[in-house]
């Protein structure tokens, strides 16, 4: 296990932690969080053994091997799959010292290091290194080419592929999702679900901590406090014990009173469609949950728009690309104001060029884009980051857009967004990302758009941040075309989604649990088919039909397992919804209740435990029906 006991640690002037106490035992999954700069990264650092406790004990096992992601990138000129392949130091050395064994004709020494190789999974660690690349979203040509001919974030990728690689007890993430799109960001899920050893997570995507950790260890006034369940337990928990405070209570009702407000409005406005019914229950869930973020330094909305225009944006008979290249063909798009549309779609489909060609930064190749004689366009994208003034201020980049408005005004307009006293006149060099991120939503929010483009806008911005965003997003009137990997942001700020894939833009009907499903199907059709054999004209024709008569006999105990999977998903998901009416009592959070609600908190983690473990197991069996499927028509 691991043990930190009335554990100090300090950063020069800084105290992080004092006194701090927190017990792990092994295979427990666990999120870290806290603000920006409360020593996330430096408890990791202790953790590896790069920093010493000031005070007090920290204990681990002295034979675990630890795996972390690495934020920087050493060896431009190694081959991608190489560079995987390194994570795995054992197997390196085995390796080398396997080749200097062949080289000096040592036969015992030949035979002793094959065996280590096979013990060390050596003679898959090729496949097994591809697998992970392919799953992070490299393809074939890809994982042979050099590190250095990748960006920045393709290089955190094959970082992290490197640490996934890593035969390891306790494994280390530093926001691992940052530069992931939604496909790799759901693959990790995955893995990481199965992943047998101890997990810390540090991460500001609230879904994908649900999904895979089983506890939050939050990180707040220079104590760590444990709490059993995802985030979301987390935050009723918190919102529990911030409730009691009287100053927090009435900040609640206030905040309740402006939600209750907004659900009123957009019930009224509505569509039936999953996706905005969806919406609502997540904006009923964030008033439930406004007391866990009463402290939040964030506070702001988009400016209203003075005029609008019907449409805003029309594009017929699109076609989109770079250059000879087109990505996008026949596109018919038309955004009216007030529409919410969320962009799915695979890495590289095309989201990313057609939120560039509405923005104007690219032409379209083809067709008619007509836009709205009043358009005001609010894009957001990471590049963006880049061209803001390194020299200037907060304060100055606003004046300049705002040059006739009094500086007090543009000051607490950049405090809803943390920009505060003398961080208004800092320079920007000084700037983290999350920070420079902030400061372009304030840029767009101040200019009032009547159409937000935003590409993922989550990218480097903690979770008091992304909340936030999300309430301004939701207040906001005018229409919002998105492309994110943080899914609550897309469920509660979006009416329907638009699938980018194939060179097409069409409506997805579904929701993003249905766009998982899809995205399992198009991978697998994505796969090369195996090519036809010339002998295949000489298969004996009594071997195929007993073939697919085996085959036919094995789908039918897949599928029955398959469906009774689902009918226990079903059961499962229902008694979860049950439990969670409950918790949406808000009488349940009163003193004299918390027996109960803490009952009801054990009851929600245990059934979301088993929710995920069916839901694996149920998507496992049907990719196994659908591959014995696919092997049977093969054979008929």
């Amino acid at each position: 296990m691991i043990r930190l006991q009335n554990l100090t640690l300090q950063r020069g002037p800084q105290r992080l932690l004092e006194g701090a106490e927190l017990t792990l035992h092994a295979g427990q999954k666990v999120g870290l969080i806290g603000a920006n700069g409360a020593g996330k990264s430096s408890l990791f650092a202790l953790l590896r053994g790069e920093l010493g406790p000031d005070a007090g004990d920290c204990q681990l096992p002295a034979d675990w091997r630890i795996a972390h992601m690495r934020q920087e990138v050493d060896d431009l000129e190694r081959i991608a799959v190489d560079y995987v392949l390194d994570g795995d130091q054992r197997l390196r050395q085995v390796q080398r010292e396997l080749a200097a064994a062949e080289a000096a004709h040592d036969g015992a020494a030949i035979a002793r290091l094959h065996h280590e190789l096979d013990a060390a999974d050596g003679y898959s660690a090729d496949a097994r290194a591809r697998k992970l690349l392919a799953g992070l979203g490299f393809d074939n040509a890809q994982m042979d080419r050099r590190v250095g001919d990748f960006s920045g974030g393709w290089r955190m990728r094959l970082n992290l592929a490197q640490a996934l690689m890593c035969p390891s007890e306790l494994l280390l993430l530093d926001e691992p999702t940052n530069h992931l799109d939604l496909d790799a960001i759901l693959w990790l899920e995955e893995w990481l679900k199965g992943y047998p050893g101890t997990l810390l997570l540090i991460s500001h995507d609230r879904d994908f901590l649900d999904s895979v950790v089983d506890h939050v260890a939050h990180l707040e006034q220079r104590k760590l406090t444990l709490y059993r369940g995802g985030y979301s337990a987390f935050e009723r928990t918190r919102a529990e014990r911030l409730a009691q405070q009287q100053q927090a209570y009435e900040k609640q009702q206030a905040q309740r009173a402006h939600m209750e407000d907004f659900i009123r409005r957009f019930k009224a406005k509505a569509t039936k469609a999953r996706q905005a019914q969806s919406r609502i229950k997540a904006l009923e869930r964030l008033e439930e949950l406004a007391p866990a973020h009463i402290d939040s330094p964030f506070d702001f909305v988009f400016r209203e728009a003075d005029k609008v225009s019907s449409p805003l944006l029309n594009i017929s008979e699109g076609r989109l690309g770079y250059g000879d290249k087109v990505v996008l063909d026949k596109l018919k798009l038309s955004l009216a104001p007030g529409v919410r549309i969320g962009l799915l779609g695979p890495n590289g489909a095309g989201k990313s060029t057609l939120i560039k060609t509405l923005a104007g930064e690219l032409q379209p190749l083809g067709g008619q884009l007509l836009r709205g004689e009043n358009l005001a366009i609010g894009y957001f994208a990471q590049h963006q980051l880049d061209a803001l003034d390194d020299k200037a201020s907060p304060l100055l980049h606003l004046q300049r857009i705002a040059p006739s408005e009094r500086e007090q005004t543009l000051r607490d307009f950049l405090g809803g967004f943390d920009f505060r006293g003398a961080r208004c006149d800092e320079p920007v060099v000084n700037f983290s990302g999350g920070e420079k991120a902030r400061l372009a939503l304030a840029l767009i929010a101040w200019e009032k758009p009547n159409l937000l483009l935003l590409d993922e806008p989550t990218n480097h911005l903690d979770l008091e941040m992304r909340l936030a965003l999300t309430l301004a997003l939701q207040e906001f009137a005018g229409a919002v075309l998105v492309v994110s990997h943080d899914r609550h942001l897309l469920k509660s700020t979006t009416d329907e989604f638009l699938l980018v894939a194939d060179g097409r833009v069409q409506a997805f009907d579904g929701d993003l649990d249905d766009y998982a499903r899809w995205l399992i199907d198009y991978r697998a059709r994505q796969q090369p088919e195996t090519a036809t054999q010339p002998a295949a004209d000489k298969t004996d024709k009594r071997a195929q039909r007993q073939a697919a008569a085996a085959l036919r006999q094995q789908l039918a105990p897949h599928r029955k397992q398959a469906e009774k999977l689902e009918r226990e998903l079903g059961q499962v998901q229902e008694q979860l919804a049950g439990v969670e009416e409950k918790l949406g009592d808000s009488g349940l959070y009163e003193a004299a209740r918390k027996d109960e609600l803490r009952e009801l908190l054990a009851e929600q983690a245990r059934l979301k435990t088993r929710e995920s473990e069916l839901e694996e197991a149920w998507l496992e069996a049907l990719e196994t029906l659908e591959g014995l499927q696919r092997e049977l028509e093969a054979s008929e």
